[in-house]
């Protein structure tokens, strides 16, 4: 069967319906975050801020010394989320087989798709301009085999562009890349490839399964099948949500106990009204606290859980504050869902790709 995967990618989402709404902010470097003066974070930044090196996860303060004349605007998620909705509306129009990724990315799976003749090119391409009528706002697509290929190309001709590799074109595709481009391949994973002499996704095709199996145990075999370009991962459903969280950083780093023990309490009430907006709260089998400390170290704790326990959550910090003592600068917690999940396998059509 010849699966047809798009991945659509809004540009610079956030940023784009900033300037979109506000004509002054055209031609300007432009970021959504937090403010520099309370430590806050670039959530996402346009192209023109992107040539100072500005990028979204930085600290907003570190933003504007590279760029002193840089616009950050306070994100307003309420309308970001509604703008989402809209282009959620374009998807359906082609799938029903969707996978929201955040709200400015998803995967469509348009095997079985009767629009634009059954031509996942065409309705990547009606797709986009349809979100653009719609929206004021431009997306770029990646039309492939498969979820790995579908992600990669998606970020070929950024911004406003579409990149297709068809059947039989995957593996021409896939030889050049390199291996850090590659999925879940970190800095670790990619340092210890190439301390193997492995740059690319063709010289990784060359290593016995033996060999990286016994290197990297499971992620052998992942890095093994995605070198021959084999994904099988299927579309999973929006309504399939695998974990619900929400975290603050601190304007000023905390460490004593009752501050902590505070602020994990204020999460949980945040916590418990995004699990009521998504009908989650009988479902969870897992909850996790994470911390980022003042020296930027981010560690987790994690236990089994039949719904919201307040009490493990405290737990779980508690034990997290007896291995790392150091002051906090992020705090967040979260749930997980089951992680088994319904599929529907779409049908072959004789169409061309």
């Amino acid at each position: 069967m010849i699966r047809k995967i798009i991945h659509i990618d809004m540009d610079c989402f956030y940023a784009a319906i900033e300037q979109r709404d506000d004509p002054h902010l055209a031609d300007m470097p432009v970021a959504v975050g937090g403010s520099p003066d309370n430590r806050g974070v670039i959530a996402t930044a346009n192209y023109e801020a992107r040539k100072f090196g500005i990028h979204s996860a930085m600290p907003s303060g570190y933003a504007r010394q590279l760029c002193p004349h840089l616009i950050i605007v306070k994100p307003e998620m309420k309308k970001y989320k509604a703008e989402s909705e809209k282009i959620r509306s374009v998807f359906r129009k082609y799938t029903d087989l969707i996978e929201s990724l955040s709200l400015d990315e998803a995967y469509l799976d348009t095997t079985d798709s009767t629009q634009c003749y059954g031509s996942a090119t065409w309705i990547a391409q009606s797709i986009c301009k349809d979100i653009y009528d719609t929206t004021g706002l431009t997306a770029s697509a990646g039309v492939s085999t498969s979820k790995f290929l579908a992600k990669i190309s998606s970020d070929w001709n950024k911004p406003n562009g579409i990149k297709v590799v068809a059947p039989g074109e995957e593996i021409a595709f896939i030889d050049p890349l390199p291996v850090k481009k590659l999925h879940g391949v970190g800095k670790v994973t990619a340092a210890k490839l190439e301390a193997m002499d492995i740059f690319n996704c063709k010289e990784l095709r060359q290593i016995e399964l033996a060999v990286l199996v016994k290197k990297f145990g499971k992620t052998g075999k992942y890095l093994y099948d995605l070198s021959r370009s084999i994904d099988d991962r299927k579309i999973c459903p929006d309504s399939q949500r695998k974990s619900v969280s929400v975290e603050t950083t601190f304007d000023q780093d905390i460490i004593e106990w009752h501050e902590c023990e505070a602020e994990l309490l204020n999460l949980v009430s945040s916590l418990s009204r995004r699990l009521g907006s998504v009908d989650g709260i009988d479902n969870i089998r897992k909850v996790y606290v994470k911390v980022k400390l003042s020296n930027f170290a981010v560690h987790t704790a994690e236990s089994i859980s039949i719904g919201l326990d307040i009490k493990l959550l405290i737990a779980l910090l508690k034990r997290l504050r007896k291995q790392y003592p150091q002051a906090i600068r992020l705090l967040g917690i979260g749930v997980r869902f089951p992680e088994e999940r319904k599929s529907t396998q779409a049908k072959q059509l004789n169409i061309p790709f």
